[in-house]
């Protein structure tokens, strides 16, 4: 743990100079790239890498900051890069300015208190260059960048781990749910469970209400996105199976479940469906759950255009796999592993990469926390 007066240590009494931004870097603006030929070199766009081709426009270590679009999409680069002229690149004076400091420390201004845009956010390089940069000793500023690698590689490598988590996930999933003919019972979804659809909330969506709307972003985010309502129109119920039925463009939540846990806190936005298990006796509805999220055998009955759609009597057409209880327990037991593992918020890999982020984040802004500069932004 890095201790409150380790600055003070660390800058041993030496005064933090400030400077404009204009003193220390030159920002550059980018071109088009659509004449180059397919390389290597990445192109940036406030959004990210958009293409690759074969010419750089920069090839020394640069802090890319979005000119259009996206302005809060910092990147730090080393290698040689194209850039559009969405985002500006910028050459820094490294007699002064560290580049991953200089990264580091943009990364704590609020770009869009900056904004000159009247409809899409813009910065301006007049506005850029008047943003006054800390410059403490070179010593310092490694010093600096060192303790906040550290951060950013462990959740670099906690991130890693759940991406690969996810496809052990996966491969698990589907082994464990996969049956040969003959092997297992069969039944179709509509006489396993009761079937309700959800019903439109438009008119009483209030900032902060009694109850959470569960719509396709709820469901797709596992409850992050939240709508709230002071009535509850379409009660949900524990143990209530809840599926996308219909999503935004490329079915990013197709099929997507959703397992509700308590009562009285939901109401059910339409293009949802909700599915009450009434064979309990024979199916664990944990299981049904695992069966259905992203069940391939719908893939076949999206019939959207414009958007993903699915309809109820095709839903409850497909075929379930049913093996004895015990057998249905035993896959619950794992899946359930494997899920809280690479989903719970609280317990599992995404909460421990958001706290090592919230931590980075403290230790960014204390060890960034110079004396106010006299130079005006």
């Amino acid at each position: 743990m890095i201790k409150p007066n380790y600055m003070d240590k660390l800058l041993d009494g030496v005064e933090v100079e400030w400077k404009p931004l204009g003193e220390v870097v030159k920002i550059r603006n980018g071109k088009d790239w659509k004449k180059l030929s397919i390389g290597n070199i990445p192109v940036y766009g406030s959004g990210g890498v958009m293409a690759y081709v074969d010419k750089f426009a920069y090839d020394k270590p640069t802090v890319l900051i979005p000119r259009k679009g996206s302005i809060t999409n910092i990147f730090y680069v080393e290698n040689p890069i194209w850039n559009v002229d969405t985002i500006y690149y910028t050459e820094i004076d490294t007699n002064q300015l560290t580049p991953k400091f200089f990264y580091y420390y943009m990364k704590t201004i609020d770009l869009m208190k900056l904004d000159t845009g009247s409809g899409r956010p813009s910065l301006t390089q007049a506005i850029l260059n008047k943003i006054p940069i800390p410059i403490p000793p070179l010593k310092v500023q490694e010093e600096i960048v060192r303790i906040l690698d550290s951060f950013t590689e462990l959740t670099a490598e906690l991130t890693a781990e759940l991406t690969a988590r996810k496809k052990q996930y996966t491969y698990y999933r589907d082994k464990l749910l996969t049956f040969e003919e003959g092997e297992v019972e069969w039944k179709t979804l509509n006489n396993i469970v009761e079937f309700r659809n959800g019903k439109g909330h438009e008119k009483v969506i209030v900032d902060d209400g009694k109850y959470i709307v569960v719509n396709s972003k709820f469901i797709s985010t596992n409850g992050k996105v939240k709508k709230y309502s002071n009535d509850q129109i379409s009660p949900l119920f524990t143990n209530d199976i809840l599926m996308v039925m219909s999503d935004l463009p490329n079915g990013r939540a197709l099929a997507k479940c959703y397992l509700v846990c308590e009562d009285d806190r939901y109401t059910l936005n339409q293009r949802i469906g909700a599915f009450k298990n009434v064979e309990k006796k024979n199916v664990n509805t944990k299981y049904l759950f695992y069966v259905l999220n992203r069940n391939r055998q719908l893939l076949k009955y999206d019939n959207g255009v414009d958007q993903t759609n699915l309809k109820k009597d095709d839903i409850l057409n497909i075929q379930i796999p049913i093996p004895p209880l015990a057998e249905q327990e035993r896959i619950v037991s794992i899946l359930d592993r494997f899920d809280t593992l690479v989903n719970d918020i609280t317990s599992g890999l995404p909460r421990e990469i958001e706290l090592r982020q919230k931590q980075y984040e403290h230790y960014r802004n204390m060890l960034l926390a110079f004396q106010k500069s006299e130079v005006e932004a």
